[in-house]
């Protein structure tokens, strides 16, 4: 990872703790893929991909949440669950675009089909 997908995952993450979110997991890893952040926001487990970028004159962050990126993103968290054994009645995918000039962040980004998970 660059210099500038590092420094976007850590002020994303801090973002994150000042809105009372608690870290579980960064860049968890599995044969799918991987998932930036991990965390916790109340009862909901929250998995949270981070783009960054240094400019958008060629589209902002979240156009590279593609469909076929949010079904890696999935099947990773679905690996995440089974691994640790966790069940929650909540789950959300999130993502966090990280700008020069502002953090955005985007609840409920996208939500798999079923059979993704």
């Amino acid at each position: 990872m660059n210099r500038l997908g590092l420094a976007g995952e850590e002020s994303a993450a801090q973002f994150l703790k000042a809105k009372g979110y608690r870290l579980l997991e960064r860049n968890f890893a599995a044969p799918y893929g991987e998932i930036d952040i991990i965390a916790r926001d109340k009862k909901t487990l929250v998995f949270v991909e981070v783009k960054s970028r240094a400019y958008t004159a060629f589209g902002g962050p979240l156009m590279a949440v593609t469909p076929a990126k949010q079904k890696k993103i999935a099947r990773t968290a679905h690996a995440y669950l089974q691994a640790k054994g966790l069940k929650f009645d909540s789950i959300r995918f999130d993502v966090i675009c990280v700008l020069p000039e502002k953090i955005e962040h985007i609840e409920n980004a996208f939500f798999p089909e079923r059979t993704t998970m």
